[in-house]
């Protein structure tokens, strides 16, 4: 599923990690990612407490290090960016994007047993793809090379889903919760398109 519907088939992303896009582009992305994904505690943070998996359960524990790892990184080059680029319909936008982060917020919170886990394991196999795009915004930015990524391998994240889903039931839970995070990955490519489009017109 990550690799059918994740940010790497939307056209947006693709021309913002492998096309030749303008900075302020890359900075309009950085920045909502930052909304989505930047606060604390993000879906990862949430899913020993609302999915059934111990808080030491290694993935877990791997996954939050990871994590905490990749939200500083973030951060620091929405830093480097400067101040989002203006763009019409700002409000809006940010409007949306804090509505994204109260959905995937819900997922994590979730009390359906595998939900928080679908939506947590989506986003680790994902990130994969969005850390391509921080990394080429932290080289336009000039900043150091880019550290490599603590975040469990893809392996990892699927043998933890198959450990813990043991009925059919936990895993139309995982299901859901990785289709609805990767939703919210979709719109937010729609919209950093529909802005980039916007500041093109004005």
């Amino acid at each position: 599923m990550a690799a059918a519907e994740g940010s790497g088939r939307h056209r947006a992303f693709k021309r913002l990690v492998a096309g030749a896009p303008v900075l302020r582009d890359l900075a309009d992305a950085i920045h909502l990612i930052c909304i989505l994904h930047g606060q604390f505690p993000g879906v990862i943070d949430l899913v020993a407490s609302h999915s059934g998996i111990p808080a030491d359960h290694p993935w877990v524990q791997n996954a939050r290090a990871g994590f905490a790892f990749e939200r500083a990184y973030l951060v620091r080059i929405a830093v480097a960016a400067g101040p989002m680029p203006s763009t019409p319909g700002q409000a809006e936008s940010e409007a949306t994007v804090i509505a994204q982060r109260h959905a995937v917020e819900m997922l994590g919170r979730s009390d359906r047993t595998g939900c928080a886990l679908g939506a947590a394991a989506a986003l680790v196999l994902d990130w994969a793809e969005i850390r391509g795009l921080l990394d080429t915004t932290a080289d336009r930015l000039g900043l150091i090379d880019p550290p490599g990524t603590m975040l469990p391998a893809s392996t990892a994240t699927a043998a933890v889903v198959s450990e813990l889903v043991t009925r059919p039931a936990i895993e139309r839970a995982v299901l859901f919760g990785a289709q609805q995070l990767l939703l919210q990955h979709q719109g937010l490519w729609t919209l950093l398109e529909a802005r980039a489009e916007a500041r093109g017109r004005s």
